[in-house]
């Protein structure tokens, strides 16, 4: 289970901010990926934080990821367990009212992430 906390600071001009608390104090930003349709974005950016284990997570949302419907972004940690941090979707074209689709689209992604898990623990144990 990881320390790492990623909590939302705000959602504006295309960038979504955060920031991650209890890193480890070795200087060195913690590693942190953003899945996108189950692939790594390389639109992130860690800065240092305003007090200590703490640092600024900037992630920029890929253009084609602007389109009707619900595209949902997972962060995890870099490491080869990858557990899940904060996620956060986008709804865009036809609005309904109590939309669903966030979540089923969030389930999703997190099983993809339990079925590689599953698939690596399966490799290692035989």
């Amino acid at each position: 289970m990881s320390d790492l906390t990623v909590t939302k600071i705000r959602f504006r001009n295309g960038t979504w901010e955060g920031v991650i608390q209890n890193a480890k104090d070795n200087g060195l930003p913690p590693e942190i990926k953003v899945l996108y349709q189950d692939q790594p974005l390389g639109e992130i950016s860690i800065t240092e934080g305003n007090a200590a284990n703490e640092w600024n997570l900037h992630i920029t949302i890929p253009t084609e990821a602007i389109c009707d419907g619900v595209q949902t972004f997972v962060i995890t940690e870099g490491s080869s367990a990858g557990q899940k941090l904060e996620s956060f979707s986008l709804i865009a074209g036809e609005a309904a009212v109590d939309d669903m689709r966030a979540e089923i689209e969030l389930l999703r992604a997190e099983l993809d992430m339990l079925k590689r898990a599953f698939r690596r623990h399966c490799l290692e144990t035989s």
